[in-house]
């Protein structure tokens, strides 16, 4: 919690001094729904290029031994190709955070990682990896955009497993995993500065 609280108070600080409609915070409602509370600020570079960085933090013990914790930080440098913050873009990101999750029937086996095993285990890790993405944001209003985002890319995860959400005898150590598909889906409501 200290790590993440300390990196939301840097980013104000490094562009609490920028200038009228080059900064923009956001959250991504996909995420919110989800219980993944997130918050995201992206600062223009130049005219066609900004840096965005998004941030999500979950801390849920949930019913029936469900457990969803979990904390992401994912930087993304975009180009826009006609002015920042409106219309089409593309962009590269990186990722990394840690995990804390089980106990959920994820009924999804998709491109090597097998989500049924959340059912009746509980992993502990944590990953890092990059990708690549394609948006395009919507003008609402004088300061508030819509913003649609997919992104494609890798993912190395190294975890610990356990048999199940509140158990501590553990059943693999120092595991890891290769991801490779989708690494950000996004709908953002955006307001601008």
């Amino acid at each position: 919690m200290r790590l993440e609280l300390t990196i939301m108070v840097v980013m104000l600080a490094l562009f609490s001094s920028a200038k009228a409609q080059k900064v923009a915070v956001k959250t991504d409602l996909i995420n919110d729904v989800c219980l993944s509370p997130n918050f995201g600020m992206e600062v223009g570079l130049a005219p066609r290029w900004t840096i965005d960085i998004m941030g999500q933090l979950s801390a849920w013990t949930l019913s029936h031994g469900r457990r969803w914790k979990h904390w992401l930080l994912q930087p993304e440098v975009r180009y826009w190709f006609c002015d920042r913050f409106i219309g089409h873009f593309l962009g590269t990101h990186v990722h990394g955070g840690q995990y804390n999750i089980g106990g959920f029937n994820g009924r999804l086996h998709f491109l090597g990682s097998d989500m049924r095993e959340l059912a009746n285990a509980r992993y502990q890790g944590w990953f890092v990896g990059a990708g690549v993405a394609y948006g395009y944001a919507w003008i609402l209003g004088r300061h508030w955009n819509l913003e649609a985002e997919i992104g494609l890319g890798y993912a190395y995860t190294h975890y610990d497993k356990y048999p199940c959400a509140s158990c501590g005898k553990k059943l693999a150590n120092n595991k890891s995993h290769h991801y490779v598909g989708p690494t950000k889906a996004a709908i953002n409501l955006v307001y601008l500065f």
